[in-house]
């Protein structure tokens, strides 16, 4: 896969790179903002790793440019600030991961073999799954012609599932990719939230494709 990795430590950039191509990917680094955005958005890149603080113009910036012309990249922010109003800004504003330095390679590593296991749906502005249509641009849902309305968090969950269609998810996956916790915090936020979106999908006659996998955790059943 094509990776392009905006980092203006030379040192990191270069940790990164090496791990990355070692692991067969195509790795292209930029070390400020505005090279990175015109590389993101120029090139075809399948996966961006992108840092908070760069010189010539913030990672912020570059994310929001990167979301208006590609919704559907995944972009996976670094940053020193590990906060959790830090990690919460950065998802906020369109990231598909936050990993906070110091980090180890294998953690990243592991976090671009997930955002990069969907290539048929990677470039799309549309997750299609199990009579559900999710429009990443629009934001807007419908199940067999149904329009749902689902808040931010919920939306996030739900392209998550459209993501990984068949496949059981942890509990801990679901946490790290919608949630962004590297452990489990002891939260049931994601029994909260599965309920909620589960009630908003069901129809009269069928309830929504959302299966508890005993002892795993949870898939979305397109049979």
């Amino acid at each position: 896969m094509r990776i392009l990795v905006i980092e203006d430590e030379a040192a990191i950039a270069d940790f990164v790179q090496r791990g990355l191509q070692a692991e067969g990917h195509a790795v292209r680094c930029a070390a400020d903002g505005i090279v990175g955005e015109r590389a993101a958005l120029d090139d075809e890149v399948d996966l961006v790793v992108l840092d908070v603080m760069l010189p010539g113009q913030d990672g912020f910036s570059v994310l929001r440019a990167i979301r208006q012309a590609k919704p559907a990249l995944p972009v996976i922010m670094l940053s020193a600030r590990a906060g959790v109003e830090d990690r919460v800004a950065g998802l906020d504003h369109g990231a598909t991961d936050y990993v906070t330095k110091p980090f180890s390679f294998d953690e990243l590593a592991a976090r671009v073999r997930a955002h990069l296991r969907t290539p048929l749906q990677r470039d799309a502005t549309t997750l299609e799954a199990a009579g559900i249509r999710l429009n990443l641009l629009s934001r807007k849902i419908v199940r067999d012609g149904v329009e749902v309305h689902l808040s931010a968090k919920e939306f996030d969950l739900l392209a998550y599932f459209l993501r990984h269609p068949d496949q059981a998810l942890s509990r801990q996956q679901i946490l790290g990719a919608v949630w962004n916790y590297d452990f489990d915090p002891g939260t049931n936020v994601v029994e909260v939230y599965i309920r909620y979106l589960r009630r908003k999908l069901a129809l009269p006659d069928r309830p929504a494709p959302i299966e508890t996998i005993r002892s795993v955790g949870y898939r979305l059943n397109t049979s």
